[in-house]
């Protein structure tokens, strides 16, 4: 439970879920791939409901773009799931040690992200419906949330702001990690006790964290996160590395 409210917690405040917490832990902790990323994905969507509500109520979630991008997303997460159980741990550990490095990047480069006029033409909505599903592949193979992947996608190409962008990305979380937790539920990938301790966690620190994200300051939390993901990326190459020697 404390596991999943501190990925809650850090999860909401950056618009990326906590699963890019959680799931480095269960594996260093030895749990197999599809049982981390589907454990990972229950809280993940306990973190997005819970932040969904409280930015509702701040009116930062762009209702009708998050809505299509979670659709986008579905077809992927389904994929992602299937995919997981043929991925060795060592292999597992190193794809998500490459996830972590772009989500340091990402999170250390956000606010130099500038939005420009929004832009939602034919020719957009093509890259915006591939991106999509790629994040929903990202989103069920790791059980983590799709935000390296709609936040800038949303900044950067579509011209949203970051107050709206992160808030409207755990929006599509709560669709893209339901739809994971569906299919890898029919695998017979989660273990419930398990994933429901880090649920709770998790959505009690989706509360918090959204509250926390106007205030905190986000320059310092931007550096912290982008170490530790750092440090984190590195010790699951290195483990996989080892185990091959």
């Amino acid at each position: 439970m404390p596991l999943g409210f501190v990925a809650g917690v850090i999860g909401s405040m950056i618009g990326l879920g906590g699963g890019f917490v959680v799931v480095p832990v269960l594996t260093f902790f030895g749990f197999a791939p599809t049982l981390a990323a589907s454990d990972s994905l229950f809280a993940a969507f306990s973190n997005a409901v819970a932040s969904t509500v409280s930015y509702a109520r701040q009116k930062r979630i762009v209702y009708p773009l998050g809505i299509k991008l979670a659709l986008l997303s579905i077809p992927g997460t389904i994929i992602g799931a299937y995919i997981s159980d043929g991925v060795s741990p060592p292999v597992f550990k190193i794809m998500f040690g490459m996830v972590l490095i772009s989500s340091g990047v990402y999170i250390y480069l956000r606010r130099k992200m500038e939005s420009r006029e929004r832009n939602l033409s034919k020719q957009l909505m093509v890259l915006v419906a591939g991106a999509s599903f790629f994040a929903g592949i990202i989103s069920s193979l790791f059980g983590i949330g799709g935000g390296t992947v709609f936040v800038p996608l949303m900044v950067v190409a579509i011209g949203l702001s970051m107050k709206l962008a992160a808030p409207t990305s755990q929006f599509i979380l709560m669709f893209a990690a339901a739809s994971g937790m569906i299919v890898h539920s029919i695998l017979g990938h989660p273990n419930y006790y398990e994933a429901g301790m880090l649920s709770i966690g998790s959505f009690a620190g989706g509360i918090i964290g959204s509250k926390l994200s106007t205030r905190v300051n986000e320059g310092k939390l931007r550096i912290f996160i982008t170490l530790v993901l750092g440090i984190t990326a590195a010790k699951l190459v290195i483990d996989a590395l080892a185990s091959h020697f």
